[in-house]
This record gives structure tokens, C-alpha cells and sequence, in this order.
């Protein structure tokens, strides 16, 4: 059986980030531009991450994390 044929996952990994980066970011209270700011990364590149609009880096995911204080693992887990 290949992965395709296995159990897939009810959401993408892309999904279950975009989610959990607006969830965190609302509990701040943060604006996507406060996240980028807190980043380093343009205010745009949060936005079209958040949309599920733009293939996101490991670097990258570890840049949000660092500015959420949050474990990488932890944007990633439904």
C-alpha cells in the first residue's frame, strides 16, 4: 500500500498551521503585521501563509514559532 492508498490525514499539514498560526496569533491579540514584526517576515508572507496560499520553509515555521513561544511541533499538531 503507498501513501497515497493509506489513511490520509483529514487535514493537510498546511491547513492545521494556517489554523493554529491565526488561533495563537488572536490569543495575543496580535495583528498579522504584530506577528511578521515579531518574526522578521513581511506582513504579506504571514497573510498568504495563513491562507494556505504559500509553501512555508522549516526556517520559516521556526521564525513564527520563536515569535509565538511555542514548540515547532506545536503549529503543527491539530
Amino acid at each position: 500500500m503507498t501513501y497515497s492508498q493509506a489513511a490520509r490525514p483529514s487535514q493537510t499539514a498546511r491547513s492545521i498551521l494556517a489554523t493554529k498560526l491565526r488561533k495563537l496569533r488572536a490569543q495575543r491579540g496580535w495583528s498579522q503585521e504584530d506577528l511578521a514584526a515579531e518574526s522578521g517576515l513581511d506582513r504579506s508572507f504571514v497573510a498568504h501563509v495563513e491562507r494556505e496560499a504559500r509553501n512555508v520553509s522549516i526556517d520559516n515555521i521556526e521564525r513564527l514559532s520563536i515569535a509565538l513561544g511555542v514548540q515547532v511541533f506545536e503549529l503543527l499538531q491539530p
